[in-house]
């Protein structure tokens, strides 16, 4: 959809949408109340338009036969059959500028903070420019999160594409909103997408503090939303990261979450006719998540960069859940977090065990790396044994590695806890390691 969606945005800023040639106006002649469709249309998918008759907007999403299948992007609409259809040159394009900066907005780029309208300065296709993978910085240099098992045992690095998999209620949006304050980023662009409404407001007034709000972005479309709108904000988001990356910024992108944006195209594709796979979910969700994905990264042109951060509901924590490998196929690196160690009181509840950095050995010092391994060794020697601890059949003296594991279990727990609001850099974290667990 994102070269498509490229050549179609290319397509209409050559439109005058004054002089539009008859097989540019269309009619509606069906709707199902959630795709519709549409004769005498001659556009690409990916372009937008607007019904004349009730001033909404929709998206060109497929064809059947001569008919263009088009998806609202606003459901309430009062659509009518004969409803007129017209290009929208706008429709595939972002308004982006300076002035985004501390705002946020829904999925169409419209004010939701009450401040008033957005003198944006520049456009950006939605679905982004195509990429060479060659311009790809590589990630050599350290991201600081503020929090210390990630900066120690986890290193990210600039650019990085992160996954942080958990169940519900398990603290994704704490860690993420964590990590948030504590990053090192000159610029936050994040995706709230497909939550309740109230964990939107909650995320503002609790996760961005004033100073933190004023280089922040924020794109917001909560559950019961159109799809398409839901699918439009993390592509309107990751559009004001590149362009902000674009300016030589250094960016932090967050969207929350993953899952429900492949939900989001899950109920698109299926209204299209795709045949279910996995779960239920059709083709387009596996193809979906790379093409979001790949978006984010260094630019060695430009010196600018996009980390990413993307949070992964594990439907009833499965971790093999299809959205959860995918995902973590095409990341850099997974925070996998365990819902046991977070009803031991464990905050945050990471199992590093399970949670993997691809690029900390490109950024990490030796001494670092080999503190990491070390405590790895003995994460692991103790969750291998763990049922023969806990039930008393396992003898002291049988294994050196283990009865260290038990010994220490108290410090390895102790490392990875922090309190909330806590902020602890990478420098200390690294210190931290080394000073507790150098072999």
């Amino acid at each position: 959809m994102s070269s498509l969606a490229a050549r179609a945005a290319a397509i209409l800023d050559r439109i005058d949408i004054a002089d539009v040639s008859p097989r540019r106006i269309g009619k509606l002649v069906s709707y199902d109340g959630l795709t519709m469709e549409a004769v005498g249309l001659d556009l690409p998918i990916g372009s937008g338009v607007r019904i004349t008759t009730t001033g909404g907007r929709a998206e060109v999403v497929g064809f059947r036969g001569d008919r263009t299948l088009l998806m609202p992007l606003d459901s309430a609409d009062a659509h009518i059959s004969g409803g007129g259809v017209e290009p929208d040159a706008g429709g595939t394009m972002v308004g982006v500028g300076a002035a985004l900066l501390g705002r946020v907005v829904d999925a169409l780029g419209d004010p939701l903070d009450g401040f008033g309208a957005i003198a944006t300065t520049d456009r950006w296709p939605l679905a982004g420019h195509p990429g060479n993978p060659l311009d790809r910085g590589r990630v050599t240099e350290p991201f600081d999160v503020g929090v210390r098992a990630v900066n120690a045992l986890l290193t990210a690095g600039v650019g990085q594409r992160i996954a942080l998999v958990a169940g519900s209620g398990v603290g994704k949006s704490v860690l993420m909103g964590q990590m948030l304050a504590g990053s090192e980023a000159e610029i936050n662009v994040i995706g709230l997408i497909g939550e309740r409404s109230r964990e939107v407001s909650d995320f503002l007034a609790t996760k961005l503090p004033p100073a933190v709000r004023a280089r922040t972005v924020v794109v917001a479309v909560p559950a019961d939303h159109a799809p398409l709108l839901r699918l439009r904000a993390a592509m309107r988001a990751t559009a004001i990261a590149e362009y902000f990356r674009s300016q030589g910024r250094k960016v932090l992108l967050l969207v929350d979450s993953l899952t429900r944006v492949a939900h989001a195209q899950r109920e698109i594709g299926l209204s299209l006719g795709e045949p279910p796979t996995v779960k239920g979910y059709p083709p387009s969700v596996f193809g979906l998540i790379p093409r979001l994905a790949e978006r984010a990264g260094a630019d060695s042109r430009t010196g600018g960069s996009i980390t990413a951060l993307y949070t992964v509901l594990a439907d009833g924590d499965d971790l093999d859940d299809p959205i959860v490998d995918s995902a973590r196929a095409i990341v850099d690196g997974h925070i996998i977090l365990s819902r046991t160690l977070g009803e031991q009181g464990v905050y945050p509840a990471i199992d590093i065990g399970r949670s993997l950095s691809r690029v900390m050995a490109d950024i990490a010092p030796p001494e670092q790396m080999a503190a990491a391994g070390a405590y790895r060794r003995l994460w692991s020697a103790y969750e291998e044994n763990r049922d023969l601890i806990l039930m008393g059949a396992y003898s002291a003296g049988g294994d050196p590695l283990v009865d260290q594991a038990i010994a220490r279990r108290p410090d390895l727990l102790g490392f990875l806890k922090q309190k909330p609001g806590e902020k602890i850099d990478y420098a200390a974290s690294q210190a931290a390691l080394v000073g507790a667990f150098d072999q």
